[in-house]
């Protein structure tokens, strides 16, 4: 068992607010100056700016794996938990670090392993002799960004606890709750090569997550920059994320995370989506579909794409790229589609492919 306790990243210096965030918390904009969705259009550039410099500082840490930045960050701007799969070694912690680091936030690592308790994860009571009172722990969950490194080797009743504090926020330690700091978000990883020794998330619990991620090896430029960065002058075998800038507040990533709520989604645009999960019920090699929280996320990712592709409003494209690592995790396979070696990937994609999307 290892836990890391949370820590915030060293920057070096305080924080100072970006000119770029100043007008995410300002009054409320007149309604005649305001598009379809509600934001002004300097609310929504500032917005615009500040998601893609973070885009930029986490890059400086992360050598490639665009797609997984991208899919990480939206999860971020949606206030959702992301589930990420891949074989050790591809930068998951490094992710971590770098995301946090751009907003200040505070980080935590658990590695999770079969004697891993409930208690280990969110923290206890404690009795004080000497004053003859209680007094509470707190564990690492107690964080902005916690990654929970492979999840699926805890038992289910450390699985539950830690999906059940993704869900209220909160975490109760002797009948006390005590809310969890804001922003507050959870990555999840599992390797999915092994299965001894492991605990596999029941569907009911992966639905928890808003996507899941798959990372996949680097190209090979993209390795040989990687052996270069961490060779070159270097002791050790580890990235670091010194060059990682921190440019905004915790606050201005809530901020961001009300303003992608906010993103405009047209009835035609919602109707897609809501066709797009109620396939999965009746598709082909498929035995349980996604249910209407498939639905939700796929709204709420589709915003913050939009918003990663400087818009104020959410069109099919947004809900066509964000329907794999949203809905892959929320089906079952029949048995069928397993012994012909298909995964959820090829069903759904060919699932996908024939929905008519409303035109524009």
């Amino acid at each position: 068992m290892s836990v890391n306790t949370p820590n915030t990243p060293d920057t070096g210096a305080e924080v100072a607010p970006n000119n770029n965030t100043a007008g995410l918390n300002q009054a409320v904009i007149p309604e005649n100056k305001l598009g379809p969705s509600g934001i002004s259009p300097e609310r929504h550039q500032q917005a615009v700016e500040i998601v893609s410099r973070m885009r930029e500082e986490i890059q400086r840490a992360i050598i490639g794996q665009k797609t997984v930045v991208n899919q990480v960050l939206a999860c971020c701007l949606a206030g959702g938990h992301i589930l990420l799969e891949g074989v050790p070694g591809l930068g998951k912690t490094l992710l971590v670090k770098a995301l946090a680091k751009t907003f200040a936030g505070s980080a935590s690592r658990i590695q999770f392993t079969p004697d891993l308790m409930p208690a280990d994860v969110m923290g206890h009571a404690i009795y004080d002799i000497k004053n003859q009172t209680f007094s509470v722990r707190k564990g690492p969950v107690f964080t902005n960004l916690l990654l929970a490194d492979e999840i699926n080797r805890a038992p289910a009743k450390t699985q539950s606890a830690l999906l059940e504090v993704m869900q209220e926020r909160q975490v109760t330690i002797e009948n006390e709750s005590h809310a969890l700091d804001a922003p507050f978000m959870v990555l999840a990883t599992q390797n999915p090569l092994e299965n001894e020794g492991t605990y596999p998330l029941p569907e009911a619990q992966l639905d928890r997550f808003l996507i899941k991620a798959c990372i996949d090896y680097p190209s090979a430029e993209e390795e040989l920059a990687m052996l270069n960065m961490v060779t070159h002058k270097r002791i050790g075998d580890g990235l670091e994320v010194k060059q990682v800038n921190t440019i905004i507040k915790p606050e201005t990533i809530i901020a961001l995370q009300q303003l992608v709520s906010q993103i405009h989604v047209d009835d035609a645009v919602a109707d897609y989506a809501v066709r797009i999960v109620r396939a999965t019920r009746e598709c082909p090699g498929i035995s349980v579909g996604a249910g209407p929280r498939g639905s939700i996320a796929l709204v709420r990712i589709a915003r913050a794409f939009a918003l990663m592709n400087k818009r104020d409003f959410v069109t099919p494209a947004d809900i066509k790229a964000a329907s794999l690592p949203v809905l892959r995790h929320r089906v079952a396979l029949s048995p069928e589609s397993e012994l012909d070696g298909l995964s959820s990937d090829n069903i759904l994609s060919n699932m996908i492919e024939q929905i008519a999307a409303p035109r524009a």
